[in-house]
């Protein structure tokens, strides 16, 4: 489109035009070069200003040449002149009705009906000035009139692992939910509302189908994990035999029921669980030497786990909330997040 443009502009106004963009063009790619060190960007410059000084010299020649024309053209039109007189004076004495040939070889001069006018050279560069202010006008306001990106910072989305391979007790458990079912039940537009912090969008989702830990993978448990600047969100679904009564009873028996801070309750018409458990933390080194760090206590989590199902047969579903500061919700925000969340999540089929 700019090679079209250029052809068809006129040469009192593709110059000016060529001249302005390559003075702003190269002045401007020079100062950045020379204030960021670049040497590609410094030849690019100079290429522009070297470009800029050939139309600047094409363009004085030219005004020379119109100011001073050739005396070889005036020598070589001053005997066609001539005949063209002679010609004139013949048809003036002859009678008007017999119209006398021109001479052979003359050229008659053109009257005043015929006669061209040469364009201004000055009036066209005032032009072009005057379109490359348009333009540049246009290119100063184009961001205050045209749709500005959105750089909104958007939630995350959770990863797609549909096609990853499922574990082989996946085949054996009845209709067991995946990490992504469980992902996109629990990364909710309004979990931040939810969790007390309005403000913050999710920084991370993810969902994975794992093993219950010291089963030699004969029980399923996929998790998903929504991460936000404040609190960590984790909801998990462990299909064994266990029952949320039984599991009340061990929880109670490993350790002190006021430190786990115990509640028994029902939530969506199923017998749940609230207790709260010290997270662990590791450190591991990526120095020379690769040495980690003991594991050590981290910040308190507290979790809501929620039977699978009404009867109480055996599994839960468990909704963690911590923060790496210490800071937890309240039990009535994971209440809320787990009546919006588990009906969500697609119905299990009977055992």
């Amino acid at each position: 489109m700019l090679g079209l443009l250029l052809r068809v502009l006129p040469f009192w106004v593709r110059e000016p035009l060529l001249i302005a963009l390559g003075s702003v063009l190269g002045v401007r790619i020079t100062y950045l070069a020379v204030h960021d060190h670049d040497r590609v960007a410094a030849g690019l410059g100079a290429a522009f200003l070297v470009f800029t000084a050939i139309r600047v010299r094409m363009v004085v020649r030219a005004l020379r040449a119109r100011r001073n024309p050739a005396p070889a053209a005036a020598a070589d039109a001053a005997p066609t002149d001539a005949v063209a007189r002679a010609w004139a004076q013949a048809q003036v004495v002859a009678p008007a009705q017999v119209p006398v040939p021109p001479p052979a070889g003359a050229v008659p001069s053109p009257g005043p009906a015929t006669a061209g006018k040469a364009p201004n050279p000055w009036g066209q560069a005032v032009a072009a000035v005057a379109v490359f202010g348009v333009l540049g006008a246009a290119l100063w306001l184009a961001p205050d009139v045209l749709p500005a990106d959105d750089e909104t910072p958007r939630p995350a989305s959770c990863s797609d692992t549909e096609d990853e391979e499922l574990p082989a007790v996946y085949e054996k458990t009845p209709r067991p939910v995946t990490g992504d079912q469980l992902c996109e039940a629990l990364n909710r537009p309004d979990l931040a509302q939810l969790l007390g912090t309005p403000a913050e969008i999710a920084t991370s989702a993810s969902g994975s189908n794992n093993t219950a830990a010291l089963t030699d993978g004969k029980v399923a448990e996929p998790e998903a994990r929504v991460s936000f600047d404040t609190y960590t969100v984790t909801l998990s679904a462990t299909y064994n035999d266990l029952s949320t009564a039984q599991y009340a009873k061990l929880v109670k028996i490993a350790g002190d029921e006021d430190e786990k801070d115990l509640r028994t309750l029902t939530v969506l018409g199923r017998p749940a669980l609230l207790s709260s458990e010290h997270t662990m933390k590791f450190e591991i080194s990526l120095g020379s030497e690769g040495s980690s760090g003991p594991v050590q206590q981290g910040p308190l989590a507290r979790t809501l786990s929620v039977a699978l199902d009404g009867k109480d047969r055996g599994g839960s579903y468990d909704l963690t909330v911590w923060s790496e500061s210490g800071a937890l919700p309240t039990d009535q925000a994971l209440l809320g997040i787990a009546g919006k969340v588990l009906p969500a999540i697609p119905e299990r089929s009977g055992r």
